[in-house]
């Protein structure tokens, strides 16, 4: 999560850390404190650097203070209307081919998407249906739960951290997919025990069929033992787990190294006049690398597996009024928590797809993730499906083709979202079929035109 005043501009927003940079050196000794990393606020200053590989530790708490060189003039860093600087959702949509699925009657209606993030966002409602009401979107299903799924809710997010994370999911999965219902399952704090908790529990949550993850760690020596957590549990419908690779560039976080997570990267979007696709780079902050710990699962991926826009200054509108004040709650928002949550809303899609075709809704593991690389190796596939990212670096250049900073690319939602939606799907066509059809045509005998029926068999070649 990153986020700027209302021009993005070269805003230097450097003395507020939000998480954890890192895991710890490859090869150090130290033991490192489990705290979430949700991002910085800021984009062209870090206050750590990481070489070497080494990763340094930090709480999860905002800075009060910012500081801000805005080349092209001073402005607040929030303001009582959406930012003029900030991508609409009807932009991002335009953009990405999702306008078109909407439009055809596809927006996520019938499934859930469960988001996971630290304490509680007291202004959620309020400031959810603000946001709606600003961009002409109905109010969705809405639901906060505890980490265990009870009503009782956690402590307020300390200030700038995790409400404004929270804000930012909540409203962006809701804008890629505007009918799922979203469930928001806040953990008591921010340590590795009680997210994961709060994974355990949003997965295991009736009817929902993506979970994401706006938060991570650096690499652990034990990270392996965690991924069984990003698997469907027994019984239940499929479920994508999804996570944000980072907003530090190489190496990434955990989990979104995890081979059970779609781990999304992100980009920097620029758009044509007429706010449809122009190019995107690969984003100097985009998290990725190679892991240190997984093992290569059966399908080819390092980290990130996809990406979507996530660069500050391409960044997004947000309402957040518990940390700005009713009276001037908009800012815009960037990192890969953003780009996370476009994904967790096109999964919503095409598994509302895949059921209103008669099939289940699909597995991360062993269904979403394949079928993603599957449309990759495909070269004829790929071009349809995705923007391939061929220019940018966050310490691994982008490249034609899969890169350590953008994955695969970016959807083109509108090709790519009907193709995971038939991903193995049953065949609903037996082999042989029995067809009739009706014409007239012109009865030799008396050379009138005459009625006829004709019936046959239609066998299928492969099956």
């Amino acid at each position: 999560m990153s986020f700027d005043s209302t021009s993005p501009w070269r805003n230097h927003i450097f003395s507020a850390l939000v998480g954890a940079l890192g895991s710890g050196a490859r090869r150090s000794r130290q033991r490192p404190r489990r705290h979430a990393r949700a991002g910085l606020l800021g984009i062209d200053h870090l206050i750590e650097r990481l070489e070497d590989r080494r990763l340094l530790y930090a709480t999860l708490i905002a800075q009060p203070t910012f500081m801000i060189d805005n080349l092209r003039g001073a402005g607040p860093l929030q303001s009582s209307t959406p930012p003029t600087t900030a991508f609409t959702p009807a932009q991002i949509r335009k953009a990405y081919g999702i306008d078109s699925l909407l439009a055809s009657g596809n927006a996520g209606q019938g499934q859930t998407v469960a988001i996971v993030d630290a304490y509680d966002w007291p202004t959620a409602t309020t400031d959810l249906h603000n946001f709606d009401k600003q961009f002409g979107l109905r109010d969705p299903s809405f639901t906060k739960v505890n980490q265990t799924g009870g009503t009782s809710l956690p402590a307020s997010a300390p200030p700038f951290t995790w409400g404004l994370e929270e804000a930012i999911d909540v409203e962006w999965v809701h804008s890629i997919a505007p009918k799922a219902s979203i469930i928001l399952v806040e953990t008591n704090d921010d340590t590795i025990a009680n997210l994961i908790q709060g994974v355990q529990t949003a997965a295991h949550l009736p009817g929902v069929s993506a979970v994401s993850m706006s938060w991570g760690f650096g690499e652990f020596s034990g990270e392996t033992s965690l991924d069984s957590t990003f698997q469907t549990p027994s019984g239940h419908n499929g479920v994508t787990f999804l996570a944000a690779s980072g907003d530090s560039g190489a190496p990434g976080l955990y989990p979104a190294f995890s081979p059970n997570v779609v781990a999304v990267g992100g980009t920097t979007l620029i758009l044509n006049s007429d706010n449809s696709y122009k190019s995107e780079l690969g984003w100097s902050g985009s998290g990725g690398g190679i892991s240190l710990y997984e093992s290569k699962p059966p399908y080819q991926r390092t980290n990130p597996d996809v990406s979507f826009d996530a660069d500050l200054m391409t960044g997004v509108a947000v309402n957040d009024s518990y940390d700005f004040g009713a009276s001037t709650p908009w800012v815009q928002a960037g990192g890969t928590s953003v780009s996370c949550q476009c994904w967790a809303g096109l999964i919503a899609i095409t598994n509302q797809l895949r059921v209103a075709n008669g099939g289940t809704t699909l597995d991360g593991p062993t269904q979403t993730l394949p079928a993603l690389y599957n449309l990759y190796s495909d070269p004829a596939t790929y071009s349809l499906c995705f923007h391939d990212i061929t220019t940018g670096n966050n310490g691994f250049p982008a490249s034609p083709g899969y890169d350590l900073v953008t994955g695969i690319g970016t959807p083109k939602a509108n090709l790519l979202v009907p193709a995971l939606a038939q991903f193995n799907q049953p065949d609903t066509i037996p082999p042989t079929i029995t067809a009739t059809a009706d014409k007239t045509t012109l009865w030799p005998p008396n050379g009138k035109l005459v009625p006829v029926t004709v019936t046959g068999t239609i066998t299928d070649p492969d099956s």
